[in-house]
């Protein structure tokens, strides 16, 4: 509609238009202001939530159910029959529960998402209002100063764009459905393919087991032979280890000579270590008497500081007492802070609410003549006329 003479209402009809508009616009005000932000403090809440949830939650459990069934049947059919209309249609079937199953996953989803005692559609619904009210305004006074409801024309062609585009999305998630059931029939192509390249590849196992028995026999034969030449190998080595035998008699009668030799050396350092380890000994008796002084000095210390320790933690267990009744003090003085802060804005949402509603109904009463308001008939002036026709006769 952009681009085009904005369309125009003569003086009266805008005024009636406006007028009508104007009460639209209070009475959404009002509507605003009374609607609750949840369900939440109805009595009734929590059986309609858990009708809804059990209801649910029953038809999840039957398509599981049903899914589950459909599996073991084309277990069943694949081991039992090779009939690939069978299976085709057993294939069939799972595709079918599976979208059936995803699709009550969504719903599930989408009605917990959409929880009457949550605040979500109370807040889709106050957009919504808040969106009509705006575009009433905003004609009403188009209509007052223009003549003109321009501003409700391009309201309804931009709302129009939006879901033009909403739509355009579902379409493409649509194509995208269709596309990845495609992907799935190639899935199930390659499988196919994959089940005869593995059944080759088990009758190519079965050819290489013959093989292996073939191996099996000739290895045996190979062991015996080998078996033969391992004799004479240790027959061999047997020889050589009685001329190492040999030699290493030899070297145990060098190391005895070597042991007598170490034997001598130790007894003269053991006797060295004897005259030092006495020495050593006075030494740690004058030590341990040191060591006794200091124990005796430091338990004093010990217990000096134990005592200072328990006078510590009595003063801190007084001081924890006086801390927790000074919190509890405090704590209760903010609850009352706050009771009362919640009590003067409950009672100021309530009085702006009261003026609100008396001025649309004074706004009311002024527009409709009621009451006050109403126009006086003037009588003085029949009187008169009714004076005058009596003279001319």
């Amino acid at each position: 509609m952009n681009g085009t003479a904005s369309p125009l209402l003569d003086g009266v009809n805008a005024i009636h238009v406006a007028t009508v508009l104007e009460d639209c616009v209070d009475q959404l005000a009002v509507l605003g202001r009374i609607m609750p932000a949840s369900y939440e403090f109805r009595p009734d809440v929590k059986e309609m939530v858990r009708e809804e949830v059990s209801q649910l939650v029953e038809g999840q459990r039957d398509l599981e159910n049903k899914y589950q069934s459909v599996l073991v049947r084309k277990l069943e059919l694949k081991h039992t029959t090779k009939n690939a209309g069978k299976l085709a249609e057993v294939d069939e079937d799972v595709l079918s529960t599976g979208r059936d199953l995803k699709n009550s996953l969504h719903t599930f989803g989408r009605t917990l998402r959409q929880n009457p005692v949550t605040g979500d559609n109370i807040v889709k619904i106050q957009d919504d209002r808040d969106f009509v009210q705006c575009v009433m305004v905003n004609t009403m006074d188009e209509l007052i100063h223009n003549c003109s409801f321009q501003a409700l024309l391009d309201a309804v062609h931009s709302e129009k764009q939006r879901k033009a585009s909403l739509q355009n999305t579902i379409q493409k998630e649509e194509n995208g459905r269709k596309r990845v059931r495609q992907l799935h029939k190639q899935l199930i192509d390659v499988k196919k393919e994959k089940e005869m390249e593995m059944q080759q590849r088990n009758e190519m196992i079965a050819h290489l087991k013959d093989q292996l028995q073939e191996m099996k026999a000739k290895t045996n034969m190979e062991g015996k032979y080998i078996k033969k030449c391992a004799e004479v190998a240790v027959t061999q080595t047997q020889k050589r280890c009685f001329l190492s035998e040999k030699e290493m008699k030899d070297e145990i009668e060098k190391l005895q000579r070597q042991i007598d030799e170490e034997t001598r050396a130790n007894a003269e350092i053991e006797s060295y270590l004897r005259t030092h380890h006495a020495d050593l000994s006075k030494k740690v008796e004058v030590w341990m008497e040191k060591y006794e002084t200091d124990v005796e000095d430091k338990q004093r210390e010990l217990d000096i500081l134990k005592a200072s320790k328990a006078k510590d933690l009595e003063r801190l267990q007084d001081l924890t007492k006086l801390y927790k009744e000074y919190e509890q003090v405090v704590v209760e003085d903010r609850i009352a802070k706050e009771k009362e802060r919640r009590r003067a804005e409950q009672d100021n949402i309530e009085l702006k609410a009261s003026i609100r509603l008396q001025a649309w109904w004074r706004g009311i009463m002024v527009r409709k003549g009621f009451g006050p308001y109403s126009k006086k008939k003037k009588k003085g002036k029949k009187g008169k006329k009714g004076k005058k026709g009596k003279k001319k006769k």
